[in-house]
């Protein structure tokens, strides 16, 4: 059994705004928190850089990859998108029409790879879609619902209903279906789509910015983190939803990722990705941190006081208690904010094996949960 969890540490770049993989996961594609987006190749022993996008004016803040198409779509605070085709050697970009006039916070392909969705500033999501007779990629809008940035969004199964995360606190779903590119009854538990831009649910869950939304394998069970230090999951979002709030003790989530459909990694501003379970009855619980440090003894003055100062606070906050742990010390596999969470290598059962995080620390880390946590399906 490997001693961490942690498989593979990249250091790529000083900061990486957002990655993904190729279909193949021979290649990864990142930003290095700039206008560009690089692709590097794994030959024998080493990453070998094959490529770099630069076709954006501004920091790129959204990547996927497609796993069928094998294309690239990108977006950038610039306002604009971009699918990138491979063409022999080289990618060639294809501009999305996206009648944005804020910046593009992030984007992801539909499961079925027809559509993919843009967050965005403009308190606006965008959904794409290929009109063949034009030969290019236009998108319709779904405006004045979002009182705030569009900071994340996630496809439901069903490659209809889209839910957002959004700045305003609020999580959202909508129904994407378009038509010509969607077929009717494409969703299971009603006969006929609602239109394009009708909100299927509003949860009022977070008093603070919400991130990281995404959906479980099963499309039932929603989740999210709220900058508070709180994730919440919601099942039965269409029908009548059921959520559960849990308090966290340490930093915020920026991102989570369903693994299995009763386990969820959430990773943040603690630099150590969370597993989070629920029990035979749904009860959603934290486990523990992934990266398992060893605490050292700090006898430094600076350590001391933080140490007086978590304790002083912890009394003002709770009231009653006497005790506090001290702050965890840095020296895992990242060592600052984890910013993205994308999935890698699935097992037979259907439950996520590995998957890969990036940070503001310019990392890029292969987690492999096999021989380290029981998966709870």
């Amino acid at each position: 059994m490997a001693a961490t969890a942690a498989v593979a540490i990249h250091q790529f770049a000083e900061c990486i705004t957002c990655h993904a993989w190729s279909p193949d996961q021979s290649m990864i594609a990142f930003c290095p928190n700039n206008n560009e987006v690089h692709i590097y190749k794994f030959f024998t022993d080493k990453w070998e850089k094959l490529h770099v996008l630069s076709k954006h004016d501004q920091i790129v803040s959204g990547i996927d990859w497609s796993r069928s198409s094998n294309k690239i779509v990108t977006v950038s605070h610039d306002r604009n998108s971009y699918v990138w085709t491979q063409e022999g050697s080289d990618w060639v970009p294809t501009l999305v029409i996206l009648k944005l006039n804020r910046a593009a916070l992030c984007v992801q392909w539909s499961p079925k790879e027809n559509k993919f969705a843009v967050g965005s500033g403009a308190k606006s999501v965008c959904v794409c879609y290929y009109e063949q007779e034009n030969n290019w990629w236009i998108s319709k809008v779904i405006r004045k619902r979002h009182e705030s940035s569009v900071t994340s969004i996630a496809w439901h199964p069903n490659n209809v209903y889209l839910a957002t995360a959004s700045t305003d606190g609020k999580c959202r779903v909508f129904s994407t279906f378009i038509k010509g590119v969607d077929k009717r009854g494409s969703q299971s538990s009603t006969s006929t789509d609602p239109k394009f831009g009708e909100q299927i649910a509003q949860l009022d869950l977070s008093s603070t910015w919400a991130f990281g939304v995404r959906w479980s394998p099963s499309g039932k069970t929603l989740a999210y983190a709220g900058h508070n230090s709180m994730i919440y999951f919601v099942d039965e979002v269409e029908s009548a939803p059921a959520a559960q709030n849990l308090t966290l003790r340490d930093l915020p989530l920026r991102d989570v990722l369903f693994v299995s459909e009763r386990m969820v990694i959430g990773v943040g501003f603690d630099c150590n990705p969370m597993i989070f379970a629920a029990d035979e009855t749904g009860l959603w619980s934290f486990v523990r941190f992934l990266d398992e440090r060893k605490a050292t003894p700090s006898t430094s003055k600076a350590s001391q006081l933080s140490e007086a100062l978590g304790k002083l606070y912890g009394q003002s906050k709770q009231g009653t208690s006497d005790t506090v742990e001290p702050s965890k010390p840095r020296g895992g596999a990242h060592e600052n904010c984890i910013t993205c969470i994308v999935p890698l290598t699935k097992g037979r059962d259907g439950t996520i094996k590995r998957f890969s995080t990036s940070g503001l620390d310019g990392k890029i880390v292969v987690w492999d949960l096999e021989n380290h946590v029981a998966i709870a399906k």
